[in-house]
């Protein structure tokens, strides 16, 4: 049995099990800004989490943006993808360089196939194409196939 992949924040676990409201009061502002520092936490599981929690919330303000911009230049691919789907779902124009370089790279994964599908434009399709080729795990390789189907038709898939 595969262990689970969880941070070691116990703080980010409660935010996960949504047990730590992050809006709609003083408390909950107080929540968010420690959210928002820990995605430059120096546990790599820590920022992953924190990013990935920062980026699925509704929220849309300069501090999430900034702190997602940041997060889209960390050490860790997959932090970067995580920022990157939190770039796309608020903002697709400012996300699609950022999409566009990281595809460019050696690692894609769900989350960056999860971003271009967001994005959902046609420039991302030659750099998708590669990643579409078939490979020992299928679950990723039809996130790739999704993220190229909605670059080609230029629609963004829904949150």
């Amino acid at each position: 049995m595969t262990e689970r992949y969880e941070p070691s924040s116990d703080f980010l676990k409660a935010v996960a099990a949504q047990e730590v409201p992050l809006s709609g009061s003083a408390f909950a502002d107080v929540n968010m800004r420690q959210l928002i520092a820990m995605t430059r936490d120096v546990d790599v599981s820590n920022r992953d989490w924190a990013t990935m929690l920062l980026a699925s919330e509704e929220a849309d303000t300069p501090e999430i943006r900034e702190a997602l911009l940041s997060v889209a230049n960390d050490e860790s691919d997959v932090v970067r993808a995580e920022a990157l789907v939190g770039i796309a779902r608020r903002d697709r124009e400012l996300a699609l360089p950022l999409v566009l370089k990281a595809l460019s790279g050696q690692w894609a994964g769900m989350p960056l196939f999860e971003a271009a599908a967001l994005v959902a434009d046609p420039a991302l399709v030659a750099v998708l194409k590669p990643w579409t080729k078939p490979s020992d795990d299928q679950w990723i390789d039809q996130f790739a196939c999704d993220a190229l189907a909605a670059c080609e038709k230029s629609q963004p898939s829904p949150n």
